[in-house]
């Protein structure tokens, strides 16, 4: 596979693409690039998937920040859609400019620059300016530019329907696991281990601060979670704590902890990766630090339980 960058240019007619956010990079988005792969094969022409490097809407609203947050960073992005091996990955800066294009101008910049010959569409998808032109009309555009358009396949396999909006909405509500069968892996956030409260050592279960998260992404709902975390080269079971942890009274700003299981040693300043497996529970006021040691023991039981399940399914 070739990663492209915005400079480079394709020869005519070399080129079929599909175009899109492609936020979580889910069973939808891996089915619309499978097809696009046996069309560009059948055509004879190499698949390009472009993706955009911002949300569209940055562009549009007075704070250049997207409309609602994102499932996933532009990198790990890039990466997920490496590992659907298309031969081309075009991530294009969407500008000011780009965005006063009509749909038959931006199948023009592509046909001129990128060299597509067929544009592979997905199934609801729209793009140009002009979001209520139907697929009939981008048909139309692109035939009078010589660039067939077709649609993919819609997904309709385990958990659908899917979309980024559907997840978005589960991670919001702490259905990680829903979201995690849409798609096909857990939800991930990366951060850095940082200096906490150090309340975690106190009652037995030291936890990871985690911060330096991209402010973009979106956060799971508040509560706690059965996780798995990965640093410095290695994973541990765990549960993760998203919230205000009112027992302890630590104030308003949400903090992410984890307590990993089985884990001596220090992490701080270390790069860590936080899958978030299932949901456990609601963060909630508990009457003391013995109430809340009894309840953080039956969380761990509860995450090791889910997780064993867990790693005993997808290994099997």
């Amino acid at each position: 596979m070739r990663m492209l960058s915005e400079s480079d240019r394709l020869p005519g007619g070399s080129t079929a693409a599909a175009i899109g956010m492609f936020d979580g990079v889910h069973r939808g988005h891996a089915l619309l690039v499978d097809y696009l792969k046996q069309q560009a094969s059948a055509a004879g022409l190499q698949s390009m998937v472009v993706t955009f490097t911002r949300h569209p809407q940055t562009v549009l609203r007075s704070d250049g920040r997207p409309p609602l947050p994102l499932i996933l960073p532009l990198e790990r992005r890039l990466q997920l859609l490496e590992q659907l091996r298309p031969d081309l990955l075009l991530p294009l800066d969407f500008t000011p400019e780009l965005s006063q294009l009509d749909a038959g101008a931006f199948i023009e910049l592509l046909r001129d620059h990128y060299g597509v010959r067929l544009l592979v569409m997905g199934y609801n998808h729209r793009f140009g300016h002009n979001r209520s032109l139907t697929f009939a009309d981008y048909v139309r555009q692109g035939e009078a530019l010589g660039v067939k358009v077709v649609k993919a396949p819609e997904y309709l396999g385990p958990y659908s329907p899917v979309s980024s909006s559907i997840i978005r909405r589960l991670i919001d509500a702490g259905k990680v696991d829903d979201a995690m069968h849409c798609m096909g892996r857990p939800y991930e956030l990366h951060g850095r281990v940082v200096h906490g409260f150090h309340n975690g050592s106190g009652l037995g279960f030291p936890t990871a601060n985690v911060g330096e998260i991209d402010p973009s992404l979106l956060l799971p709902h508040q509560g706690a979670y059965a996780v798995l975390a990965t640093a410095q080269g290695h994973q541990w079971q765990g549960m993760a704590n998203i919230g205000h942890r009112p027992t302890l009274d630590n104030g308003n700003e949400v903090s992410i902890e984890v307590n990993l299981f089985d884990f001596e040693g220090d992490l701080y300043g270390a790069e860590i990766d936080i899958a978030f497996i299932r949901f456990l529970r609601l963060e909630f006021k508990m009457c003391g630090l013995d109430e809340l040691r009894h309840q953080l023991e039956r969380d761990r039981d509860q995450a090791r339980a889910i997780l064993n399940e867990y790693l005993n399914h997808t290994q099997s």
